[in-house]
Formats: structure tokens, sequence, C-alpha cells
């Protein structure tokens, strides 16, 4: 196991050993730290050397589950399978449908106004959504580690004989992945894979892929992105890590005004919100009898606590007086155990 380092001033150096980050953290010379359920250190002197070197991140997309993979030549350092953002179209759509349907209704609203968006270019909300998220992981990733190269298996959407500009510009995956590799670019070195050529390095290194997309095993999803990692800096051809780290979105109601369905006597409660008594949901607490949970709703009695790992809740009318605040989560996760075969 190794643990992230970083500098007095954030910098991310090279990944250590469990056992010495343990002796650094005795003497006084490191201070531990959580970030999103990883354990790092932070060194509290300056290091004798900051020089670093190459670790890549192999992501595999998908439409339900998605692999990434970060690896140096010597060692595998972290595998993450992340439920891919999926609902946020949906959502969108439902949206356009509650606004349209309270401007029929003899009530108070705005009127309508002119289309701001209309004759630019732009993403659909759902696709930005999806390859954001990728991206977001990226970013948290490389405050981690000293990251410099991205390996990216390519994905094409269907294409459609004669339609040109629907090929190059009307595909929402076509218009994402352009987005996604241009902000890549920006901060590191893109490679990218057909699909044939990630299924030639399994064969040759002997690799298999589940044909179970949904499970939870490091061949269903992290096996594609070892092998696109493993592509960018090399290294030895057998995986020394098949430990598993889970993350997902963790979805929060931010624009819905009310419900959507009315209750006894025609009305419609607020429903929704991110903050309430200062609290921010999303937000990482320390409970007096509960320890280390996550802020989730919010009531008329108190708040309501979810588990760090899984999506189990705790309780809804917890005291605001009673929770330390931390930080900010930026998604669920869980710790998996390594798959062997």
């Amino acid at each position: 196991m190794f643990v992230p380092v970083k500098t007095k001033d954030g910098q991310p150096l090279m990944p250590l050993h469990a056992a010495r980050a343990r002796k650094l953290i005795k003497r006084g010379e490191a201070t531990p730290y959580w970030d999103n359920g990883i354990y790092c250190i932070r060194l509290n002197k300056e290091p004798s050397d900051r020089d670093t070197q190459e670790i890549a991140v192999g992501v595999d997309p998908g439409s339900k589950k998605e692999g990434f993979t970060v690896k140096s030549e010597a060692h595998t350092y972290l595998n993450v399978q992340a439920d891919a953002h999926s609902k946020v179209g949906k959502k969108i759509e439902k949206r356009r449908e509650l606004r349209r349907s309270r401007r029929s209704r003899q009530c108070p609203n705005r009127k309508n106004r002119t289309n701001r968006l209309a004759n630019k270019v732009r993403m659909p909300a759902g696709t930005r959504a999806r390859w954001d998220w990728k991206r977001r992981i990226l970013e948290w990733l490389s405050k981690l580690y000293p990251i410099t190269h991205v390996c990216v298996e390519d994905i094409k959407a269907r294409t459609i004989e004669r339609a040109k500009k629907w090929n190059t510009s009307f595909s929402p995956l076509e218009v994402g992945k352009e987005w996604f590799y241009t902000e890549i670019e920006k901060r590191w070195q893109l490679l990218t894979l057909q699909g044939w050529e990630t299924k030639e390095i399994r064969d040759r290194l002997g690799l298999k892929k589940s044909s179970k997309k949904l499970s939870e095993t490091f061949d269903a999803h992290c096996v594609d992105s070892w092998c696109l990692a493993y592509h960018a800096v090399g290294g030895d051809g057998v995986v020394d890590n098949r430990e598993m780290f889970f993350i997902s979105p963790i979805p929060i109601v931010r624009r819905q005004l009310h419900r959507q369905t009315p209750q006894k006597g025609g009305k419609r409660p607020r429903y929704g919100g991110t903050t309430h008594n200062g609290l921010v949901k999303n937000t990482l607490v320390n409970h007096i009898k509960h320890g280390l949970t996550r802020v989730s709703g919010f009531s008329k009695t108190g708040i309501s606590l979810y588990s760090l790992e899984g999506n189990q809740r705790l309780c809804q009318n917890a005291k605001v007086s009673d929770c330390k605040v931390l930080s900010r989560l930026n998604f669920n996760y869980r710790h998996g155990h390594s798959s062997q075969r």
C-alpha cells in the first residue's frame, strides 16, 4: 500500500510506502489527513528532493460504470470504479415541464423571456455533466499524485450515412468527448487508444475482462484502465494492485422549487435546497454519536446524516450544535476488496 504525499505548499510528490509514512508521522515530520476517503500525509518540512517520476491515469469511459487507474512504471497506486453521471438530462427535462406548467396556473410567475442560448455553441446539460464528472475525478487525483499523462479509451458515436454535420457537431457523445480532450490537454499529456488496441494489450499480458459490466470487480472496468495506464508509462506486465475504490455522484436537489405532487389541501411544500442553519449539503461533519458522517438533508427538527461508505441514513433529527464541520465532500465513496483470480 502506498500513501499520497504533499509538501507544505500543497505540491504532490511521489507516494510513499505505508510503513515509511508511519515512521515520518511518528517522528513528527509529517501530518496525516484524509482526502475523500484516501489516507494521505503532509510533510512538515521541506523535502530533500521534489523530483517526480511519470505517473499516468488510465480512463475507461462507460455508460453505467467507469474505470480509473493511477500507475507509474513501478507501481499501481489506485484503482477507482466510478458510477457514471447519467440522470441530469432527465432532471433538466422535468424542470422544464414544471416551469411551463406553472405558467398555466393562476399564480404569480415571470413572463417568458427569449432564449438566451439560441444560436450559441453549447453542450446539452446531461452531456456536460457526464464528461465534467470525469474531469472532476482527474482534478481530484491530480491533487493526490503528480500526474503527467492521461490515457483515454477513445469511444465513438454511431455515425449516420450521408450526414456529415450530425457526425461532427450534433452527436452529444462526440461534442462532449472533444471538450473533455481539450480540458485534459490544458494540464496533462493526452494519449488515446481504440477499443481494439486496448484488447490487444489485454491479450498480450494475459488479462481477461469480465462480461458482467455492473460487477464490482477489477476485471469489469479497471482492467482496461490499468492497460491504458500501462501503455502510457510501461512497467511490469503483471498487475501488482487489484484493490478497488468505489465512488458515485451525490444526488443533490438544487433547482426544484417544490414537490411535484400536491399534498393535502393542494399545497406544494418546498423541496430541495442546499443550505440550512449555515450547513451545506454534502458536508463532512463529526457527530458526537455517529462519528464521521455527511449532511444529506434538512427538516424542521434537524438535519439528516448519512454514512460515508455507502448511502445508509443514520438519523433525521440531528442537531447542528452536535456536529463539528470538517470539509466538503465531492462524492460518495466506498472501499472494496481485492479481486484475485
